[in-house]
Order: structure tokens, then C-alpha cells, then sequence
């Protein structure tokens, strides 16, 4: 592995694409994210598909980088493609109590068990 970061970016025209040293690891990784691989006079393009939404590609981008990630390889991906984790868009439902785990006496007027 290059000490070169894999760039995960978002170009002038809105597209995501995909610099550096990506190799056949780095590329099948890629494409499970959902990236698309062309072929090109001076390499490969890598890129997401056009049209899928912001939120889509900020999911698959972040998921890309993560995956290479934990892979070992050095990413750089560009701050305004990091998705916003789903815990910090949901609201936090309320704590419930202690007292609903309580132990609590049998009702009035219930037959007790005796004892032998």
C-alpha cells in the first residue's frame, strides 16, 4: 500500500469520485459500496452514479471510506460527504424510571398461598 490517501471527493459538477492509489482490493471494496469503475485513456474512473441524491452518496461515501478504513488503507474524504450518523438526527426518547422495575406488594383481597 502507497503512503498516498485514497481521496474520496466531491467534484465542481456534483459527482463523487475516487484518486489515488486504488488497487484491486481498494477497487472491489469500492464497488461494493456501490461505486462504478471506467476505463479511461490515462486509467480508471471511479466515480458514484449520477442522480441518487446527496444523502445517498454522502451514506456511500462514508460507508467507502469506512470499509477502506478498516482495511488499513489511508482515506481522505472530503468533510461535506461525511453522512450524519443516525443517532444524532433521531430525538432521544424519553429515560424510562425505576419505579416501573420495582417490585411491588399483591393487591388487596388476593388469596395468599399457605404455607406447610
Amino acid at each position: 500500500m502507497s503512503d498516498e490517501p485514497i481521496r474520496i471527493t466531491r467534484g465542481q459538477g456534483g459527482e463523487v469520485d475516487v484518486e489515488g492509489p486504488v488497487d484491486g482490493f481498494a477497487a472491489s471494496v469500492l464497488q461494493r459500496a456501490g461505486f462504478d469503475t471506467y476505463p479511461t485513456l490515462r486509467g480508471v474512473w471511479i466515480r458514484l452514479p449520477f442522480d441518487l441524491g446527496r444523502t445517498w452518496e454522502n451514506e456511500h461515501a462514508t460507508w467507502a471510506a469506512e470499509m477502506l478504513a478498516a482495511a488499513r488503507y489511508s482515506v481522505d474524504l472530503d468533510p461535506g460527504l461525511r453522512a450524519v450518523p443516525p443517532a444524532a438526527s433521531a430525538p432521544v426518547a424519553p429515560r424510562r424510571t425505576k419505579t416501573a422495575m420495582t417490585a411491588q406488594s399483591a393487591p388487596a383481597g388476593t388469596p395468599r398461598r399457605r404455607q406447610r
